[in-house]
């Protein structure tokens, strides 16, 4: 477990068995500085046609926390992501 509650493993693996590639990174020369050091980006098949997400971010729980919600929103079965609730919610 991680700090937000859920197993980010686990949810990776489930993105990537839905067709969903997903790329969480943490850039050190951004961390510390006031910036987003946190960049994630989603895309594949799984979003359908053009959905895509890029974004960066303060914290790693903004970054999980803004991810999940794109995905909620998109057309599709996403209630599966119910599992991984963040301690925000």
């Amino acid at each position: 477990m991680i700090e937000t509650g859920f197993g980010l493993p686990e949810l990776m693996e489930d993105l990537g068995r839905r067709g969903v590639s997903a790329l969480l990174k943490v850039d050190h020369e951004r961390f510390g500085f006031g910036q987003k050091p946190w960049t994630l980006m989603l895309s594949g098949p799984g979003l359908g046609e053009s959905a895509s997400f890029h974004s960066d971010f303060r914290s790693l729980r903004e970054a999980l926390d803004r991810g999940l919600s794109f995905l909620r929103g998109l057309p599709g079965d996403w209630d599966w992501l119910d599992s991984y609730p963040l301690d925000s919610e």
